[in-house]
């Protein structure tokens, strides 16, 4: 892979006037219309990483929430997000049920590499739904021996592009649209490569580019948050690459406002700034 940086034309630009947009909500809408979202993760001290991610799918909108993590972590999410459904999972055979209700499937934050993890994360792979993988999900796809279901996406930071494609960070900074480019097609997924200029490649060699965000957004739990809006739109009927470029441009939105007030930002003060944002660009009602 080449490392010098160089503009390619066929990369398209988010703005504000040329996003996917959520439909309208009819006035007789029901929570059963706008998908189940399950997340999948949170393992022995990492339960926030999934909490966030659970937050922010049920406030960017989708109908049903459920979460399927440890069980020490249930009291947790009860107290904290009472409109999700948390439910204790010690094997993948528990994930059976669950997965029987989800449309969409959201896995990695907090997931772990351990054994836990990487069984869940097998049954995840084996269910014939939409799917969000990140974080440690992704971690393990790398190790081989998982295929990624159709119609998923992939959110690797650098250094896990890295290591999803064997190479250095040096070189997927390089170029990061041929890096971008050769996720999806190595994945047969929609990637979203993270980052200053984030970009969404698609299986068919769209790649849109983000230039939002802000400096303060260099701080833990973003990713978490921006797997759970990916899902949401997911759950509400946009197509993994329309969601995809929606999330990363409303996310570096939300990021940029938050930003403005410095340093000390934490991830979850993005999440009422992505339902505003989610709001002006696609509003409810028509």
């Amino acid at each position: 892979m080449p490392q010098t940086k160089h503009p390619l034309p066929d990369v398209q630009l988010l703005t504000g006037a040329h996003l996917p947009r959520l439909l309208a909500r009819p006035l007789d809408a029901h929570k059963g219309q706008f998908g189940h979202l399950l997340l999948i993760g949170g393992d022995r001290g990492f339960a926030g990483a999934a909490l966030l991610s659970a937050e922010s799918a049920l406030r960017s909108g989708a109908g049903l929430v459920s979460l399927a993590t440890r069980s020490e972590h249930v009291a947790a999410a009860a107290a904290r997000l009472p409109e999700v459904m948390a439910q204790g999972t010690h094997s993948a055979n528990q994930l059976m049920g669950l997965l029987a209700r989800a449309t969409v499937l959201v896995v990695g934050p907090g997931l772990g590499q351990g054994a836990w993890g990487r069984s869940l994360l097998s049954a995840a792979a084996n269910a014939s739904l939409p799917q969000v993988w990140d974080a440690d999900a992704l971690n393990l796809l790398a190790l081989g021996g998982l295929q990624l279901p159709t119609a998923s996406v992939i959110t690797p930071h650098p250094g896990e592009a890295a290591r999803l494609l064997g190479i250095s960070i040096a070189e997927v900074q390089g170029d990061r649209p041929a890096a971008a480019r050769a996720l999806s097609a190595k994945y047969s997924a929609v990637a979203v490569l993270k980052g200053a200029g984030s970009l969404i490649a698609s299986t068919d060699g769209q790649v849109a580019r983000c230039e939002g965000g802000h400096p303060a957004m260099a701080t833990a739990g973003l990713g978490d948050v921006l797997a759970g809006l990916i899902g949401a739109l997911m759950a509400q009927g946009l197509s993994t690459f329309d969601a995809a470029c929606l999330a990363v441009w409303v996310h570096a939105r939300a990021g940029e406002q938050q930003g403005k007030l410095g340093r000390g930002l934490a991830a979850s003060d993005l999440i009422p700034a992505i339902r505003q944002l989610l709001e002006e660009q696609s509003p409810c009602l028509s």
